[in-house]
């Protein structure tokens, strides 16, 4: 008897212990920080069902706006470390609002990494009364122009604004700053000349190229893009190591226990990995994540990096901390 006794509240112990219990239970949450459309949400709503299919439980995408993704990303580091409510994170919350502002939460310390999704590179794209071709003819002109060469980009304070000053540094090309609320001003600005260039992501780059209104002359990435092989990098037009991309990963509170987030990211990579998603993400000018981002580390060790590159372009920018 008491054999039996000790087994019986052996295992009552067991199914009280939280750590122990099934998960998921109940609905994951996907809180995107932004409004519906843009490439966290449509990353965010790529993912959920494949997620869903493997976790046997809903995964909700839901939009929290507010504060350029810092309201959103503010609710998750608060919430609790259980694996029921996730960030969808990007650049802004991640990378870009913690070096410009002064924010309610620690971008390292507050999240843990699940795994990145997708990248999207940045691109240097003219419009097609400027006439360079090269990434070298457009710095030449820029030298020789007085003034230099106007270049938009999304906004003050935006990955694009800040990967302009970086170009701008490693050139040593006069490209005089000129910043747009969105892409739609800007994208009407470049096809009618009012801006020489743009830095702009792939996707927008190639909505504008479309018809020979403009022209890509290179890309911020490692490798040339699937969805533009004809257009060269940045590295092979001469700048050594020079990238810049919006990225979309999915990061969880500090503390989720580490089996929690072993089932978040196998059910993740699941989703990201099926023919489908991965045809979406590339035919809409990104690059799916590879093996050194899915992992806790890897993709930890990005955010690292990505935080220290966007302090020196906020100061080569002339930009500081709020």
């Amino acid at each position: 008897m008491p054999t039996r006794r000790l087994l019986l509240t052996g295992g009552a112990a067991v199914l009280a212990c939280p750590a122990l219990a099934a998960f998921p239970e109940r609905p994951v949450r996907l809180v995107v920080p932004y409004a519906a459309g843009g490439n966290a949400d449509l990353v965010a709503r790529m993912l959920a069902p494949g997620m869903q299919q493997r976790l046997g439980q809903p995964v909700v995408v839901e939009n929290r706006v507010g504060g350029g993704g810092t309201l959103g990303a503010e609710g998750i580091a608060r919430s609790r470390a259980d694996g029921y409510s996730l960030l969808v994170g990007s650049n802004g919350p991640l990378s870009v609002n913690p070096v410009l502002q002064s924010l309610p939460y620690d971008a390292l310390r507050d999240f843990a990494p699940i795994a990145m999704a997708s990248r999207v590179p940045l691109t240097l794209t003219v419009g097609r009364a400027v006439p360079a071709t090269t990434l070298a003819e457009f710095v030449a002109l820029a030298k020789a122009r007085p003034g230099g060469l106007n270049v938009g980009s999304t906004g003050v304070g935006s990955g694009t604004h800040l990967t302009l000053a970086r170009l701008g540094h490693a050139t040593g090309a006069p490209l005089v700053h000129v910043p747009f609320r969105g892409g739609g001003a800007l994208g009407a600005d470049l096809i009618s000349g009012t801006v020489d260039g743009v830095v702009v992501e792939l996707n927008t780059a190639l909505g504008l190229a479309q018809g020979g209104q403009a022209r890509i002359l290179a890309v911020a990435a490692g490798r040339r893009a699937v969805a533009a092989p004809e257009v060269p990098t940045m590295i092979e037009a001469g700048l050594a190591g020079f990238t810049a991309a919006s990225f979309v990963g999915l990061v969880a509170p500090t503390g989720t226990p580490p089996e929690v987030m072993a089932a978040l990211r196998a059910a993740m990579l699941a989703a990201l990995d099926s023919a489908e998603v991965r045809a979406r993400i590339i035919e809409g000018g990104g690059e799916p994540s590879g093996p050194d981002d899915r992992t806790e580390a890897g993709f930890g060790a990005f955010l690292r990096d990505e935080l220290a590159r966007t302090r020196d372009a906020a100061r080569l920018a002339g930009l500081s901390a709020g």
